[in-house]
């Protein structure tokens, strides 16, 4: 099994996972350019990370790629056992990768999106730093009384840590939301997302 990357961007949420799961897997780290390049856009032809390639299964887009790591190594549960649990698993995962990863491409984007207006960057970059702001308030209520967002630990806790990542990255005020920065240090403080960071890099 492998993962295609650029460190710090979502695939660290799949590297973290795979560190859970404790399999054998192997990772290459990418450049943009190298994403662009006939090899890569075969296996990928949206030109994106992550990929995960399995044998002679190829997966895209990070949502799939968890759904498929927590299904196919039930003995590490990181899903649910049942369909209500499987469900808020996935209502998470999708809030995390659907609203709140979403987002932040206009925080990322902004340039490109305010087609190099820079007056325009700085509102888009504004607009979408509140509208953060208020989801990250969300997650943080549903962390109230509960160490993981699903009550039990599941591939949407990586997630929501990388996005964490980027919100600090990007300077993004989060101020009295606790439960946040509490579930942020327990799983910094975790192996197998120290033993993620420490292979991109990134401490």
């Amino acid at each position: 099994m492998k993962l295609y990357y650029f460190p710090g961007a979502c695939p660290l949420v799949t590297h973290i996972v795979l560190e859970w799961i404790g399999k054998p897997y192997e990772t290459e780290r990418l450049t943009p350019e190298q994403t662009k390049e006939p090899a890569y856009l075969k296996l990928n032809p949206s030109g994106a990370v992550p990929t995960l390639v399995d044998g002679d299964f190829v997966l895209t887009q990070s949502a799939a790629i968890l759904d498929y790591l927590a299904e196919l190594n039930p003995d590490v549960p990181l899903i649910g056992d049942t369909p209500q649990a499987r469900a808020e698993t996935r209502r998470w995962l999708s809030f995390c990768n659907s609203d709140i990863h979403r987002t932040f491409g206009l925080v990322f984007g902004a340039p490109y999106f305010s087609g190099g207006d820079e007056a325009m960057a700085k509102v888009l970059t504004a607009k979408a730093s509140d509208k953060l702001k208020s989801m990250f308030s969300i997650v943080n209520d549903r962390l109230n009384g509960r160490d993981w967002l699903t009550g039990q630990r599941s591939v949407a806790d990586p997630y929501l840590f990388v996005l964490l990542m980027w919100a600090d990255a990007k300077q993004i005020a989060l101020p009295g939301l606790e439960n946040l920065r509490k579930f942020q240090q327990r799983m910094q403080a975790d192996p197998g997302v120290q033993a993620a960071l420490k292979s991109q890099g990134l401490i």
